[in-house]
């Protein structure tokens, strides 16, 4: 038999600490000529680590797993591929051979991996009764979920990879759909990090929205179903609650940080000039959004990072949030700046969401365009007559998490954040030099300390 080779595809984002023992156990694996590391923009060493320890590093052109998987599939040069997750430090070493052995024998086009490991709640309580339900004759897969996985690439080709929690299941059904041969294997003891209880709806809705849309024969949307999916989605969110009982959400900009981002990138990196005729001259909010981020177009996502690395955070926002977690609140940013970089603070912080304009990158090279995220424009319930505006995200949080406004605190310093000030059960101006926003505001701080909010969170 011919020898068929191996390419191990890793995502990471901020996985230092773990890449190396990964990318080793690859390397030192039977039939591994290549190992890809799709590097999700990462902030700290897991590029360089990779890069040291013989790993081929591609640096993603937008945030989320599923993109990363896809890229790693289209850069892949064998034909036989692997994924392994990047935090995980206890794989067996012969995890690759017993995912590809299989696959190498001609006997499966396609596994997915289980371990010793309870099933998590998404997979017993919305996963599985789903499969059940809507696809008769699917194989029974102890955890579906699974992102360890090994396939031939021309199967992977005909799959979606969403981007989000359902990119997983998403491969299994769309395997199923193509006739692939699919087998389980058991890949021994896995410790990987737990979901908290915050981020388990979204997990399950993910998970359910996909399972759902890959139905092909639409007549198995049966009122059962449906009924079924709200009874174990019941279950799920109920788990979820206490953890939502209040919502804190912060601005970024002046507030958890000491100055505007774009700003201080407009300093460091020489565009003030253009940053002030585009402020000038564009009043529409939108307009304004999409030329300032022109400006940073052939800038690197590091040269970003290091501006955003050097700015000033507020005094005691590191302890608040610890406070803020111990008493049950969920924590979140909206700001009109870049997710890449509501996102580092979250991380940063242990935040548990974040809302923001998403910057694009290709190779990590900004590319001048930015994608300005539904949740920023009127809803079915109108928060206010601006088109563009912080407070629509109201209409998601108070669906996504079953809370009412009256249980959100919102904290912000401009004009921007005057609409969900007003919509809030409580909002405060921070540091602000505008007059109306201190007005409806009920509270204001006019010193950079998160000491002095302390009061508000019981």
């Amino acid at each position: 038999m011919m020898t068929q080779n191996i390419t191990v595809i890793i995502p990471a984002l901020n996985e230092e600490k773990t890449i190396a023992s990964v990318i080793n156990l690859a390397l030192q694996s039977p039939n591994v000529t290549e190992v890809l590391v799709i590097d999700d923009c990462s902030t700290d060493a897991t590029a360089a680590i990779a890069r040291s320890c013989g790993a081929r590093v591609i640096t993603s052109k937008q945030r989320g797993k599923g993109i990363s998987m896809q890229e790693g599939m289209e850069f892949a040069s064998n034909n036989v591929l692997v994924y392994l997750d990047a935090d995980i430090e206890t794989y067996s070493e012969d995890t690759i051979k017993k995912l590809c052995e299989p696959i190498l024998e001609g006997r499966f086009d396609f596994v997915k991996s289980y371990f010793q490991r309870q099933a998590g709640r998404v997979t017993e309580l919305v996963a599985k009764p789903l499969l059940s339900i809507l696809y008769p004759g699917f194989p029974q897969f102890q955890q579906p979920l699974s992102g360890m996985i090994a396939g031939r690439k021309e199967y992977f080709e005909k799959c979606n990879f969403e981007n989000g929690y359902g990119v997983d299941i998403g491969i299994l059904i769309d395997m199923f759909h193509l006739n692939a041969r699919i087998c389980e294997v058991n890949i021994g003891n896995i410790e990987n990090r737990m979901h908290p209880l915050e981020a388990l709806a979204k997990m399950s809705k993910e998970v359910a929205k996909t399972i759902i849309q890959k139905v092909k024969d639409q007549t198995l949307h049966t009122y059962e179903s449906i009924t079924e999916l709200g009874g174990q989605m019941g279950k799920l969110l109920h788990l979820d609650s206490a953890s939502a009982r209040k919502i804190a959400l912060f601005d970024m900009d002046n507030t958890i940080l000491r100055g505007s981002f774009i700003r201080t990138a407009a300093f460091e990196l020489g565009f003030e000039d253009q940053l002030a005729e585009v402020m000038h001259a564009s009043s529409n909010p939108m307009v304004r959004t999409k030329n300032i981020a022109r400006l940073l177009k052939g800038f690197h996502i590091n040269e970003l990072i290091t501006v955003f690395d050097k700015m000033s955070i507020t005094a005691n926002f590191d302890s608040l949030m610890v406070e803020l977690k111990q008493k049950g609140y969920l924590t979140g940013i909206i700001s009109d700046s870049y997710s890449f970089l509501t996102h580092l603070l979250t991380k940063r912080f242990g935040l548990d969401l974040h809302f923001a304009n998403d910057l694009e990158f290709n190779g990590g090279i900004c590319t001048g365009e930015v994608r300005i995220p539904s949740y920023f424009f009127k809803a079915s319930e109108k928060q206010c007559t601006h088109e563009y505006c912080k407070s629509h995200i109201l209409s998601c949080l108070k669906a996504e998490h079953q809370i009412t406004s009256k249980n959100i605190i919102m904290i912000g310093d401009g004009e921007n954040d005057e609409c969900i000030i007003k919509k809030v059960g409580y909002g405060v101006s921070f540091c602000s030099t505008s007059a109306e926003l201190d007005k409806e505001a009920d509270m204001t701080v006019k010193t950079p300390d998160f000491n002095l909010l302390r009061r508000i969170f019981k």
